[in-house]
């Protein structure tokens, strides 16, 4: 034991040494911290339920709805789209040639992952459907993998948008976000004011690239050093009063995740609630950054968040893989009459809510091992010969193929 915790000592001490001293631990920190709540959150608030036909998504919000305060902690994307903005500009102004050539990198580095685990989903669900897998199973388990896929998408739109988003921050500073903020308000009101009924289905569509972009502008500015101290206050005290107002006058619901049944969603779009909520928590972040940056410069605590940041689209792309990992075999075994807790168990008691627990270092192990095999995908891709571009070809037919059948559309 003494040996394994010098080894961890001098590896960190290795990372430490080797991270550049202009490099801002705080930011990746709260990367780090936003994109561990991913799977953390998907584990604990999504379950299943297991009938003849398979596996179905279920959640134990839908019973426990006292539970709904975790998901203001665990929904953390508004600080991933923070940070996104504040990294963006910095990598923005180093750019070595167009903005073009900028935008063309970061995307193909996002584009990278998602095709890989499209391609990889595609091909299983040929094996586990010859396997005898039930057909209401593998289409839960695409609809849990192509899940977290929608950030990405619109990650990319909003990074797009960077050259848009620097020039307001440079003219409008933190302001530049609250027009965003305004048009989710604005949606909000016609879906469900006193005018809903006569709202076309479609409307709430609208919220999708306003409803993240705002936090994504708060980053930029906060990288323009157009957001202080004063500022993130602001953010903060005004989040979190619109929060408590949402929720307690105008009832909207209080989960930041969907509740299966529900007729209300905060997510997918995101509601004004979302919004708030991402302000708020860009205020504490902004507040926190030099207490984070100092509790970093650990190089105990620092090596953890290298390894998640260099792990970033691995950990969004393949953890909810890691769970289905342990849930199909189960369910497989579950058919034949055997259900095991927090797994193929139906998430509506508390004993679910404890094996659920028990069952969070299976799922990181799992992730950590598909991991070693699934990065291969984040680096870039070889060109020049035609055996790597018929690779590629493959791959998007395989990806378009699987992004069909988790869509419904076949």
């Amino acid at each position: 034991m003494n040996a394994v915790r010098e080894n961890a000592r001098r590896l960190a001490a290795r990372i430490d040494a080797s991270t550049p001293a202009h490099r801002d631990r705080a930011v990746d920190g709260l990367r780090a911290l936003a994109l561990l709540a991913v799977p953390l959150g998907h584990w604990m608030l999504g379950g299943f339920r297991l009938d003849s036909d398979g596996l179905h998504n279920a959640s134990p919000l839908a019973t426990f709805g006292a539970l709904a305060p975790a998901s203001w902690v665990l929904q953390m994307l508004g600080i991933f789209f923070l940070v996104g903005g504040y990294a963006s500009v910095l990598s923005y102004r180093r750019r070595a040639s167009t903005t073009a050539a900028w935008l063309g990198g970061r995307l193909a580095r996002l584009g990278r992952p998602v095709l890989g685990v499209s391609a990889v989903w595609a091909v299983l669900l040929a094996v586990l459907s010859a396997l005898g897998v039930p057909g209401d199973t593998l289409r839960t388990g695409s609809t849990l993998v192509i899940q977290p896929l929608w950030f990405v998408g619109v990650y990319t739109v909003v990074t797009a948008l960077t050259p848009v988003c620097v020039t307001l921050a440079r003219k409008l500073g933190g302001w530049a976000a609250l027009p965003l903020l305004v048009s989710v308000a604005v949606v909000d009101f016609l879906r469900y004011g006193p005018f809903a009924e006569a709202m076309p289905s479609w409307l709430s569509v609208l919220n999708i690239l306003p409803g993240w972009l705002f936090a994504y502008q708060l980053g930029v500015s906060w990288g323009e050093g157009r957001i202080g101290k004063r500022g993130a206050r602001l953010l903060l005290i005004g989040g979190g009063v619109l929060f408590a107002v949402l929720l307690l006058v105008f009832h909207y619901p209080a989960s930041m995740v969907g509740v299966p049944g529900e007729a209300r969603t905060n997510s997918h779009p995101p509601s004004l609630l979302v919004v708030v909520l991402a302000a708020a928590q860009s205020g504490a972040a902004i507040l926190l950054r030099d207490r984070l940056g100092r509790l970093l410069r650990k190089p105990l605590l620092w090596a953890p968040v290298v390894v998640v940041n260099l792990s970033a689209m691995t950990i969004l792309c393949w953890h909810q893989t890691a769970m289905l990992a342990a849930a199909v075999p189960a369910s497989l075994a579950g058919a034949g009459g055997t259900a095991v807790a927090g797994l193929t168990t139906s998430p509506d008691t508390v004993g679910w809510i404890l094996a659920r627990i028990a069952w969070l270092p299976v799922f990181a192990g799992l992730l950590v091992l598909i991991a070693r095999y699934a990065r291969r995908f984040e680096a870039p891709w070889r060109s020049g010969t035609r055996a790597a571009n018929a690779r590629r070809a493959l791959a998007g037919l395989l990806a378009a193929g699987f992004a069909v059948f988790a869509l419904g559309l076949a």
